[in-house]
């Protein structure tokens, strides 16, 4: 099946269009279950789809067959990102000119500091240094960064969000990034902070706790109310 499958790519690549149309028509299924998970941002399903197909065939010339990965692995981040840069940079869910602006200034501020101390900045030094608050600091780079940052280890415990909501495959894990980021989007304002904080930040309980002047134990309860919400958002999504 791979060998037919590779056959058709390396003619798509070699400038056969027809085999590009095919390959299109034969993971159908694959590209609309990913943009499925855009649904209700104020974009056509078809447009979304197209979009997708965009992404796939980016994903056809790029692909190596001789990498030794499968197909659809290196396919799935690839059509999720090419309907994701339309939705951030064109679509219904732009980040503001006003959060990039803070995003680029504290990009900056963090690369001075760096240098100045020697060390990367935490964000409490950050805060103090550009006089930006530590929870406004994590929500400005949250809606900036990328999905990637998801599968940053969280904290002293060295676990991820997607590991903390659930075990999956490594092509439906891809896909789930783009339902977790949405539905992260969906927290109360505590919730999604504590999120933020702890697994886009990487800090331990007891500094988020300090972060947001609460104790630890209220830390620990918002964050086990907030991993319930976002895994019933996934389990219904």
């Amino acid at each position: 099946m791979s060998e037919v499958l590779f056959a058709s790519i390396r003619e798509a690549q070699s400038g056969d269009r027809e085999a590009a149309g095919r390959l299109v028509e034969e993971n159908a299924g694959l590209i609309w279950s990913i943009a499925r998970r855009f649904f209700g941002r104020g974009v056509d399903p078809d447009d979304l789809f197209q979009l997708g197909c965009v992404g796939f065939l980016k994903a056809v010339e790029g692909f190596d067959t001789g990498f030794g990965t499968q197909f659809s692995t290196y396919a799935v981040p690839k059509i999720a990102g090419e309907i994701r840069r339309f939705l951030r940079d064109d679509g219904a869910v732009k980040v503001s000119r006003s959060i990039k602006e803070q995003a680029a200034q504290l990009h900056a501020a963090r690369t001075a500091l760096e240098q100045k101390l020697g060390h990367e900045p935490t964000v409490t030094e950050l805060s103090h240094e550009t006089g930006v608050s530590s929870e406004d600091i994590a929500l400005i780079e949250t809606a900036t960064g990328p999905l990637e940052s998801l599968q940053r280890p969280a904290g002293e415990e060295g676990f991820t969000l997607e590991l903390v909501l659930g075990d999956y495959q490594a092509e439906e894990r891809m896909v789930e990034q783009v339902a977790l980021r949405a539905a992260i989007e969906q927290l109360p304002e505590r919730e999604r902070q504590v999120v933020c904080l702890r697994f886009y930040h990487g800090m331990t309980q007891q500094n988020c706790a300090k972060v947001l002047h609460v104790s630890q134990v209220q830390v620990s309860r918002v964050e086990r109310r907030a991993l319930e919400a976002l895994r019933t958002a996934l389990q219904d999504s």
